[in-house]
């Protein structure tokens, strides 16, 4: 079996209607690469809901995300608008923001039961957001909207998302597993650190797999 030589170029990317979850991970961390600095504030609300409630129960967690709420949205149509052609006018960026908090509201009970129905929430709803900064959409046609984009290809939408959560919690468990040696202060900064550093890479691949599944929609 023959491997590419590291000097040859990578095949080219499928378009956005054919790409594989995989694929949106990759161009999630090419994305993320090019725009670091940019994105980084996006890991600023979970790194601090987080360090909140670090050792609290999962009771409270659970308030501390509803508390956090508002601010997690704000960052999820901030990384919309860092991927939009032009800035939207402030009332899309309005009705954006209140379909994002729409859709998060269950999303902590849904936690407290199991991740995955949490993170099929925003495959088959959360694409509001993103739905209306890019198409300039009102609240109600927003979540229409996203019904529509996460029903378009079930499958992507919720595996995508769930694939970029691994991904996200993978490494943060790796990151504890290479400081476990460590103080339990350390590993608690390199927790912090790691939502900070992590999580926008969860804004900026949601915000590519709208453009997927809204390619599968046009199809």
């Amino acid at each position: 079996m023959s491997y590419p030589r590291a000097s040859e170029p990578r095949p080219a990317a499928l378009p956005p209607g054919q790409r594989t979850i995989g694929q949106l991970v990759a161009e999630s961390i090419r994305l993320y690469g090019s725009r670091f600095w940019a994105v980084i504030p996006l890991g600023v609300p979970l790194a601090v809901e987080h360090a909140v409630g670090l050792h609290d129960s999962t009771n409270v967690q659970m308030l501390l995300y509803w508390a956090f709420g508002p601010l997690l949205t704000a960052a999820y149509v901030y990384a919309c608008t860092l991927t939009s052609a032009e800035r939207p006018p402030r009332r899309v960026l309005v009705s954006a923001y209140l379909a994002g908090l729409i859709v998060f509201l269950p999303f902590p009970i849904l936690l407290r039961l199991y991740v995955l129905p949490a993170l099929a929430l925003f495959g088959l709803v959360g694409l509001a957001v993103p739905a209306a900064v890019y198409e300039r959409l009102d609240l109600r046609a927003a979540l229409r909207r996203g019904w529509q984009l996460g029903r378009a290809d079930v499958a992507h939408a919720i595996g995508g998302m769930a694939t970029l959560a691994l991904v996200y919690g993978v490494s943060r468990v790796a990151l504890h597993v290479l400081l476990y040696t460590q103080g339990q202060q350390t590993q608690n900064v390199a927790g912090v650190l790691a939502d900070l550093v992590l999580t926008p890479l969860l804004f900026i691949g949601a915000t590519l797999l709208y453009v997927d599944q809204a390619a599968r929609v046009a199809a």
